[in-house]
């Protein structure tokens, strides 16, 4: 794998980016952040960087190339944004026929076209994990509670729904509850489908007296592993334990791990489970 000399970081919302951020500094690799005006978290305002509204393109590329970085890694939340009233810059207005394209097509095929514009305008571009290769969801149980044989197949089921419906490029999250698909993440994201799932009868769902079912994430089997990867975080955990799920599980160096050992904790504290099952022990049982 290449080594890179400086990294820029094209920088979304969520606390992903900030995580990175610290990790280079505290490493001592060279870094710039160029933050999204009004989405990135406002705590990386204290790294080096530039903030740059979304749909310059042209003046992003170019803060990069004047910071000096040889490689790029974009991350962090960006919600589809409105094209009717986006500012473009001359550089976004040429990427804006194969974005056009792609839109309709899905997430992962939206971020593809970015990435590739990216590309052709002689940036290479990294996965976050390439970077800071901590964040990757190890395999196995991570805490204090380990799932049951039960919560075996609820992951099982649920990491099979996922893929499935990963293959229309409209997910990486399904919850199976005893062997009935709860929710399916869409567009909406993991935080308002746990919160949907919350709001579900008792009847078919966990409780916080007596927890049931599995929230699974993986990646898309057409994701573009350098971009988008499956994220889970403290807020994760908090959101499966008000829905009364039983536990977590992701797809092992499928997925990041913002803050693995809070997560951990939280896990231990709510009686959650959080597991990282590997694409091979799903795909034959």
């Amino acid at each position: 794998m290449a080594e890179w000399r400086k990294l820029g970081v094209l920088a979304g919302g969520g606390e992903l980016p900030a995580v990175l951020a610290e990790h280079l500094a505290a490493t001592g690799r060279q870094y710039f952040i160029a933050r999204v005006e009004g989405i990135a978290d406002p705590a990386l305002d204290a790294h080096p960087g530039a903030t740059i509204a979304l749909g310059l393109m042209g003046a992003r590329m170019a803060a990069l190339r004047a910071a000096g970085c040889d490689a790029i890694t974009l991350i962090g939340q960006v919600a589809r944004p409105d094209l009717t009233t986006l500012q473009l810059d001359d550089a976004a207005m040429q990427m804006m026929p194969a974005i056009l394209a792609a839109m309709p097509q899905g997430d992962d095929a939206l971020l593809r076209a970015v990435l590739s514009e990216h590309e052709k305008a002689g940036f290479r571009v990294i996965g976050v994990d390439e970077a800071m290769s901590d964040l990757l969801a190890p395999a196995g149980v991570w805490g204090a509670v380990e799932p049951s044989a039960k919560h075996h197949r609820d992951i099982d089921k649920a990491a099979k729904v996922a893929a499935a419906v990963g293959t229309f490029d409209i997910g990486q999250g399904v919850i199976v509850c005893d062997g009935l698909v709860l929710t399916v993440e869409a567009q909406e994201g993991t935080d308002a489908m746990l919160k949907r799932a919350a709001e579900l009868p008792l009847a078919i769902r966990g409780s916080a007296e007596a927890r049931r079912g599995v929230l699974v994430k993986r990646p898309k089997p057409i994701q573009e592993r350098r971009i988008d990867l499956p994220t889970i975080g403290v807020r994760t955990i908090a959101g499966a334990a008000a829905a009364g799920l039983a536990g977590v599980a992701v797809e092992a160096n499928g997925a990041l791990a913002v803050r693995r050992a809070e997560i951990i904790a939280a896990a231990d504290q709510t009686g959650l489970f959080v597991y990282g099952f590997t694409a091979e022990e799903v795909e034959t049982s």
